[in-house]
């Protein structure tokens, strides 16, 4: 099932996939790459958001809380009311590499960068 249908409020985790996300004030700042779904809640968790470097080399990928992102129809995009300075200070792995989601460390960290609550 290639071409799946979106409607007005939901849309196929594929095609949140490469997705541009702005800042506050509508600069391109980068694109989705992925999403991770919390398996129990079945709720997004965080996106996966990728910027720096160019054509793909030194990019790194930044996981931030879904909810952090509000959808604009009239960008076509998410916007995070985030400073760069954050983003870039997040944590974060880099192209090639897979970051242990399982291990209680780096998931304390993300949730203490971001201040989420479990």
């Amino acid at each position: 099932m290639d071409n799946v249908a979106e409607t007005t409020n939901l849309i196929a985790g594929s095609k949140v996939t490469g997705t541009d996300v702005y800042n506050k004030d509508a600069e391109n700042i980068g694109k989705i790459h992925d999403v991770m779904v919390d398996k129990r809640s079945g709720q997004v968790a965080y996106a996966v958001m990728s910027f720096g470097g160019f054509l793909g080399l030194g990019e790194n990928y930044h996981p931030i809380p879904w909810n952090l992102l509000a959808y604009s129809p009239a960008l076509d995009g998410y916007v995070v009311n985030l400073t760069r300075t954050q983003l870039e200070g997040s944590p974060s792995y880099a192209r090639g590499v897979d970051p242990d989601w399982g291990n209680e460390s780096y998931g304390s960290d993300l949730r203490g960068y971001w201040g989420v609550v479990t």
